[in-house]
């Protein structure tokens, strides 16, 4: 058995490297490799790898997974993942066309643009190197709040007022490209959430003793407040997965989840009565 790449190799990164540097490492070998555009022998399965080390490496819960457990830590092997279909453990990759790549990333394929290089501009945030004509170039700061759900701007252009729609889900470097200008965006960290593409994470902290013996606890998300409950016996860092609580990907129907990392404080001190009733507890559990 052919053993795997180490994930920071095949991007050509540090394992120190910022989400920004892992970012434009995949954006510059995903052009360079795709199928559609390299055509040596080598192309398809060198695409493979390179996006596999990109899902697992632009996830935050995949990556610190993959830090502790190498390769073992995103296949199943890890002890997170086992009998689990939960999110930030899993990776899938497309060894389509362009077009179908770009479908996989929420985009629509052939539904929200008639162009997969336009879609490429749209995920990428640059443009394509087809000889275009380009264009007047605005940047937008729009908060995440807006971001999303979807706005509507007002900028000035020549000298006149236009009225531009932002759609819902869009990421900073998202591009949108108007008859007489692009749109590049740039979305203002959530206050709330930690995002991962379309996904949210949001941590949690509960005390010891709900964490041993349960507890129901409410959470954020961008609908409204949820209730969930905590099982007895549930352990530090455990993830709850919200399907569908996530951002909605722009121009599909598709939407990222939410994830519930769950925190258990541990108290500094003990009360004497405290003290007594834990170490009771704890012979009980050694005589049983």
């Amino acid at each position: 058995m052919v053993s795997k790449r180490d994930y920071y190799e095949v991007l050509g990164v540090a394992k120190n490297a910022s989400p920004e540097e892992i970012k434009k490492a995949y954006r510059k070998l995903a052009l360079e490799w795709h199928p559609d555009r390299n055509k040596s022998p080598e192309a398809n399965d060198r695409f493979k790898e390179i996006t596999e080390a990109f899902e697992i490496l632009s996830d935050a819960k995949k990556r610190q997974a993959y830090d502790q457990f190498g390769h073992m830590g995103v296949s199943g092997g890890n002890p997170y993942t086992q009998g689990r279909r939960q999110g930030p453990f899993t990776y899938s990759y497309s060894t389509g066309n362009l077009e179908d790549l770009f479908e996989s990333f929420g985009f629509g394929g052939k539904e929200g643009f008639s162009d997969p290089f336009d879609i490429f501009e749209s995920i990428f945030g640059f443009r394509t190197p087809r000889g275009q004509q380009s264009k007047p170039l605005y940047r937008l700061q729009i908060p995440f709040e807006e971001a999303a759900v979807g706005t509507e701007k007002q900028i000035v252009f020549r000298g006149k007022t236009k009225s531009i729609k932002i759609p819902a889900g869009v990421d900073t470097g998202n591009r949108i490209r108007f008859q007489d200008f692009d749109v590049v965006i740039e979305v203002e960290p959530s206050r709330t959430f930690q995002r991962e593409g379309q996904d949210l994470y949001f941590e949690k902290t509960i005390g010891y003793l709900d964490a041993i013996l349960g507890t129901d606890i409410e959470v954020p998300s961008l609908q409204k407040k949820v209730k969930l409950k905590i099982k007895p016996g549930t352990q530090p860092n455990t993830v709850v997965r919200l399907r569908d609580f996530g951002l909605p990907y722009p121009n599909s129907r598709r939407t990222g989840d939410l994830y519930i990392i769950v925190k258990v404080k541990l108290p500094a001190t003990l009360t004497r009565e405290e003290r007594q009733l834990l170490e009771k507890l704890r012979q009980t559990k050694r005589t049983s």
